[in-house]
């Protein structure tokens, strides 16, 4: 069969809440009046970048797919390593199938795609976090080297390392030479800037409001030069959120309580050296991880004294249950205004400067008003179907379907056969 073009584009932290707003920009309204729409999707939890991109592609929730927050548990690191590589995805993905398919695969800050064997050009996410590192040597290590070379001695002067707005349109300027030149069969975008502002200024910061706003101009020049190169009609696009994002007023650091109840041991610095029981942050939510022999019900006495913030305690069979880390004693939930950090500091911070969120993400999908979104567009899509709630995990399977392909193995999400035009119309 031939090949079905497929584009998917994340727009990181855009939740069901924008699009009244996007519907007003020329571009996502053209979309839209084009797509089937499913105005409301539960994200995964906790609800990361990492974890929830990997879904996405896989149509697994974390436990099953293995990204089970965006870094790993590494008390002992000021700056642990994130899950920037592929090869800690345990399940097959969409750029797998893809590829054993025979598709021409392109990846733009896709997460967890570092050195995959599955995508032809690869830009990764990745940034250095050791002293000896530095970004041109994590991002060719990583990722395609002479793609990524080619791209940025073209455009590399757009950028100011990973600040927004620069980056998303440095990566706009790459993704349109990609389509042009090389014409992937499966492309998959991952815009930033959206995330970034609302962490810094807030949710409905005029900020937010103008990342929107460039959402809108990046998907207007993508979509003129797919016209211009004649594929437009014939694609499927697909755009997506991951989660959405919170106002928050107080940062809470659980392992400062835990130091104070003499389960963890800091050094000097701030650096944890000897831990019984820690705390390793999701953002809006924290895993709770205690090593052999502590009593888990005189941690669960502890945190029930904690004296605000904490909305859920969950236990290890319900983190299980809501697809998170089986390996974790304890999962929490925080409430609204309130996130976790794994950085030194006091049990409570109000936020102030730049360090700390105005806005945050992690929190439980079931949050009031914290769903995001998905429309698809092009071949074979019913462009007047309204879905009023779907899963991310529902995603993968749909998308793959959209190409005509389904997986092969079981997966935690369904086909969303309700977007096709039935077979006999």
């Amino acid at each position: 069969m031939d090949k079905q073009r497929l584009y998917i584009i994340s727009l990181d932290a855009f939740g069901s809440q924008d699009l009244a707003y996007a519907r007003t920009l020329p571009n996502f309204k053209y979309l839209l009046d084009r797509s089937a729409v499913i105005k409301q999707v539960e994200t995964v939890y906790p609800s990361l970048t990492y974890m929830a991109h990997t879904s996405v592609v896989t149509g697994m929730y974390p436990i099953n797919h293995g990204i089970l927050n965006n870094t790993y548990l590494q008390p002992k690191r000021i700056s642990p390593d994130w899950h920037w590589y592929a090869k800690d995805i345990k399940v097959p993905s969409l750029f797998d199938a893809a590829h054993e398919k025979g598709y021409k695969t392109a990846s733009f800050l896709w997460p967890v795609t570092g050195r995959s064997q599955s995508i032809d050009y690869n830009f990764a996410e990745i940034f250095p976090n050791r002293q000896w590192q530095n970004q041109v040597m994590v991002s060719l290590y990583s990722s395609s080297p002479k793609f990524i070379m080619d791209l940025n001695r073209k455009y590399g002067h757009l950028r100011k390392g990973i600040q927004q707005p620069e980056l998303d349109e440095f990566l706009t300027a790459g993704i349109l030479d990609t389509i042009e030149n090389k014409n992937p069969d499966l492309l998959a975008i991952h815009y930033v800037e959206l995330d970034s502002m609302r962490h810094k200024y807030g949710v409905h910061s005029p900020q937010a409001k103008e990342a929107i706003r460039n959402m809108d101009r990046h998907l207007g020049q993508i979509i003129k030069m797919m016209k211009q190169k004649g594929i437009f009609e014939e694609t499927i696009v697909a755009i997506l959120g991951d989660h959405y994002q919170i106002d928050t007023h107080t940062v809470i650091h659980l392992n400062s309580y835990f130091e104070t109840l003499g389960w963890l041991k800091k050094n000097q610095r701030g650096q944890i050296e000897k831990w019984k029981v820690v705390a390793k942050s999701a953002d809006g939510a924290t895993y709770i991880y205690t090593k052999p022999g502590m009593d888990l019900q005189t941690v669960a006495e502890a945190l029930r004294k904690l004296p605000e913030g904490i909305e859920f305690i969950y236990t290890q069979q319900q983190a299980v249950e809501l697809g998170a880390d089986k390996m974790c004693s304890f999962l929490l939930e925080a409430e609204r205004g309130y996130y976790f950090s794994d950085k030194d500091g006091p049990l409570y911070e109000k936020k102030k400067g730049t360090d700390y969120h105005k806005a945050a993400h992690g929190f439980s999908p079931t949050k009031e008003n914290y769903d995001t979104m998905m429309f698809i567009s092009g071949p074979g899509i019913n462009q007047q179907a309204k879905l009023s709630f779907a899963r991310l995990v529902d995603a993968a399977p749909t998308l793959l379907y959209a190409m005509g392909y389904e997986f092969t193995h079981e997966t935690d999400g369904v086909i969303l056969k309700d977007l096709f035009v039935a077979a006999d119309e």
